[in-house]
């Protein structure tokens, strides 16, 4: 990759020899600071040296003084200035989009200037990347490989699948829809097109398990679940779980249940409060749906929600049995916190809700018409959770 020469005003020049002259300290050391070769800075204090600035009318200007520059010099300097900017950004802009071609093969770096040739010139990308423009105009001049085609084909599918999915997949669940469909690529290959194109997932940010206030005096249930996080049939094991989400108008309560074995949302309810009511109202909607046999077990972290008189009554009214979290442990309902945090990367992280009822819609799509019945899930097989509870009918 060839550098970018730079260049400088005459006042940059002026005040370079200025400051080197003025300090008394090494050329070698003011080089430096300033970014500069010796030998550069050595030629200005030559040059400055041997013709001394003039004024307009011809006589020696005084010295350390600017000569101005005319209108027309002006607006040329900072034309010049514009097009270097917008140059030094499209080389930036490129080697961002580019960094895993630089140490590729020439075939790569042609194939990312045949891919970005309607976004940035192509003899600047041919020089950022290091490669000649007459190569990449010979390379696009050749036959198209079979292998080459079908890469393109591929990828073609790839950006159908990652767009359905509103630029929510990475390669793995990109290739697991793909498997499903029919379509044969490996899940390297698939991963190979979607990095070489850009192509990413719902980047998700780092997670921060967060713990339930459980400082109240309401009885405690113990941990009947013990992490034990494998379960066959669905309606065995519900978890549940409270989050709170920000709107233009405060926050927004969601109150969830998920079956463990699908990893189906089975019951949920919003609120602008996290009273017992909403717990319970989302408990409600997940008897009434799913009809579970007695002896299920429900489990929960220790939050008042879940300790008080009618979210008990509710359970054994239901022939089902209470189980708690362990104090201070959120782990203990680990996949309830990973579908929060899918939530949050998928949704939430991606979406500003003015009001408490579009985030009601927001979320109601997602949980009932995108993660219960598109989403393909990899604790379950790359399956979504509806497909997970009809195979287990």
């Amino acid at each position: 990759m060839t550098k970018m020469r730079r260049s400088f005003t005459d006042e940059f020049k002026r005040e370079a020899v200025a400051l080197l002259d003025g300090s008394g300290r090494p050329l070698e050391h003011v080089a430096r600071e300033l970014g500069l070769q010796p030998s550069v800075l050595r030629n200005w204090r030559r040059a400055a040296q041997s013709q001394p600035p003039r004024s307009r009318s011809g006589a020696p200007a005084v010295p350390g003084a600017a000569t101005p520059a005319t209108p027309d010099e002006q607006a040329a300097e900072i034309a010049r200035l514009r097009r270097e900017l917008k140059r030094a950004r499209q080389e930036r802009d490129i080697l961002k989009k580019a960094n895993q071609h630089l140490l590729g093969s020439a075939e790569m770096r042609f194939r990312f200037v045949e891919d970005h040739r309607d976004e940035f010139p192509v003899r600047l990308m041919c020089t950022v990347l290091g490669v000649s423009a007459s190569g990449y105009y010979a390379w696009r001049g050749r036959p198209e490989s079979g292998r080459a085609a079908a890469n393109r084909q591929l990828l073609a599918e790839v950006r159908r699948v990652h767009g359905r999915h509103q630029g929510r997949y990475g390669s793995p669940r990109v290739h697991a829809a793909l498997r499903a469909e029919g379509v044969a690529a490996s899940r390297g290959r698939v991963a190979r097109l979607m990095r070489r194109h850009g192509i990413r997932g719902a980047v998700a940010r780092r997670f921060r398990p967060a713990t339930t206030d459980s400082r109240h005096g309401l009885p405690v249930a113990p941990d009947l679940l013990g992490q034990a996080f494998r379960v066959a049939e669905p309606n065995r094991v519900w978890l549940a779980d409270i989050i709170y989400l920000p709107t233009g108008e405060g926050w927004l309560y969601l109150a969830a249940v998920l079956d463990l074995a699908t990893r189906k949302v089975v019951g949920w309810a919003m609120r602008d409060h996290m009273r017992a009511e909403l717990a319970t109202s989302a408990l409600v909607m997940a008897i009434q749906r799913q009809r579970p046999p007695t002896g299920l077990i429900q489990h929960s972290d220790r939050g008042s929600q879940y300790a008080s008189r009618d979210y008990r009554d509710l359970l054994q009214a239901a022939s089902m049995r209470q189980s708690m979290s362990r104090k201070g442990c959120c782990y203990d309902n680990a996949p309830m916190e990973s579908f929060f945090h899918t939530l949050k990367v998928e949704l939430v992280h991606r979406t500003q809700f003015e009001t408490r009822e579009q985030a009601r819609r927001e979320l109601f799509a997602y949980i009932e018409t995108y993660y219960n019945r598109q989403r393909a899930h990899s604790a379950i097989g790359y399956i979504t959770p509806e497909q997970a509870e009809l195979r287990s009918a």
